[in-house]
């Protein structure tokens, strides 16, 4: 089986100068956790997750301010570029998908933007992975729900 047979194609991007405020509503919006990161020339260059996020937070001298100030401030006031993860890894639609999920599980990432002609064209998540390992070990319903938790 191929990545390109179970990529999510609904990426939902973000700017490499959005602010971390943007990126948390889209995540929300889509109920996503993973956004791939366009610089000005429409490119990937980079990847931030909710995990970015909240380890951003955590960080000592943002977390002194909580508190004393909203977090949708401080999270407003910090580039999405500042908090991403570059370089990033990708794969083709057409790798293997036993093979991407090798490299998900040896390098410890929650997704591969998936790229075609230098372009972000799909997503593939450890969602989609779970979902497939579901379908073909035909899992009951109450076993997929806690399996993929999460859309």
């Amino acid at each position: 089986m191929r990545v390109g047979d179970v990529m999510s194609r609904r990426v939902i991007t973000i700017g490499e100068s959005d602010s971390c405020q943007e990126a948390v509503a889209r995540m929300h919006r889509a109920r996503a956790r993973h956004l791939p990161v366009l610089g000005p020339a429409g490119r990937l260059v980079g990847i931030v997750t909710d995990r970015d996020v909240r380890h951003h937070l955590l960080k000592p001298r943002i977390y002194r301010e909580l508190g004393t100030l909203p977090v949708d401030a401080l999270l407003k006031a910090v580039s999405v570029s500042e908090i991403m993860s570059a370089p990033v890894m990708t794969v083709t639609p057409d790798e293997d998908l036993s093979a991407a999920a090798g490299m998900m599980l040896k390098e410890k990432l929650g997704s591969l933007p998936v790229v075609e002609d230098e372009r972000v064209i799909g997503i593939v998540t450890e969602t989609d992975l779970l979902r497939q390992i579901c379908r073909a070990a035909a899992c009951s319903p109450e076993v997929a729900d806690i399996v993929v938790s999460y859309p």
